[in-house]
């Protein structure tokens, strides 16, 4: 069916951790997995290499999900490629938003592998993932360093997100903080680390409300502060 070309797959996420993630999940398959960290470079990448595949985040710096899934499904060479949604606002207007545009699934972070492959089949249908399954599985041991390796890759990432909050934080930049904010509670459930994608779910509920104060914001970012320093210590000490 693909002749002696791998089928791709092309990611469009801005957090490193959800694209490194993907491709450790579909590493057991024999799929060429393409990741962009924003809208336009995705863009660049679909048109040269024509995936048989698409997931994209919703928000992301630059080119947005929404208005890139628009702009996808109206140039010729692009329309046909399905296009599966992960995000972590999938809120009713999200929803139909996205699938107004065309997208035919939508997947909440934190990810989880069995809802990728299961979103995958869903779309794509199951011959795509039997006929690209490899002879060989992952041991339960190899499964575990896997998963080690993704949460120290997590924790790698932590001093330049803290610096980031920090940033954010001292100049009142409450567009960026969101931004920060969201991308760390996908990338820290899909790394296992579920307290932190539940803290910073409740400190983007206080982003969100019009009447907040930068009194709550401040608490709430040093207790998220507490946490990423306390795990990046375990983990690379």
């Amino acid at each position: 069916m693909y002749f002696n070309d791998k089928p791709k797959i092309l990611v469009i996420d801005d957090s490193d951790i959800i694209r490194t993630s993907m491709a450790k999940f579909l590493s057991e398959y024999d799929v060429e997995v393409l990741t962009c960290n924003d809208g336009l470079e995705g863009l660049q990448c679909a048109v040269e290499e024509k995936p048989q595949l698409i997931f994209l985040d919703l928000l992301m710096p630059n080119l947005d999900g929404l208005r890139l899934l628009k702009v996808i499904k109206v140039l010729e060479d692009l329309k046909s490629i399905p296009i599966i949604i992960i995000s972590g606002h999938t809120d009713k207007t999200n929803v139909l938003a996205a699938m107004e545009a065309g997208a035919e699934k939508i997947i909440s972070k934190p990810l989880t592998k069995e809802a990728l492959i299961k979103a995958i089949n869903e779309v794509l249908g199951n011959d795509f993932l039997t006929a690209t399954k490899k002879l060989a599985n992952f041991s339960q041991a190899e499964k575990e360093k896997l998963n080690k390796e993704l949460k120290k890759y997590f924790a790698t990432s932590l001093i330049q997100k803290k610096q980031s909050i920090k940033e954010s934080i001292q100049n009142k930049n409450k567009e960026l903080l969101k931004l920060i904010v969201h991308e760390l509670k996908g990338s820290a459930g899909t790394a296992g680390f579920q307290q932190v994608s539940e803290l910073c779910k409740e400190f983007e509920n206080v982003l969100l409300h019009p009447s907040y104060s930068w009194e709550e914001i401040n608490s709430k970012s040093q207790n998220l502060l507490s946490t990423l320093t306390q795990i990046e210590q375990n983990l690379l000490n």
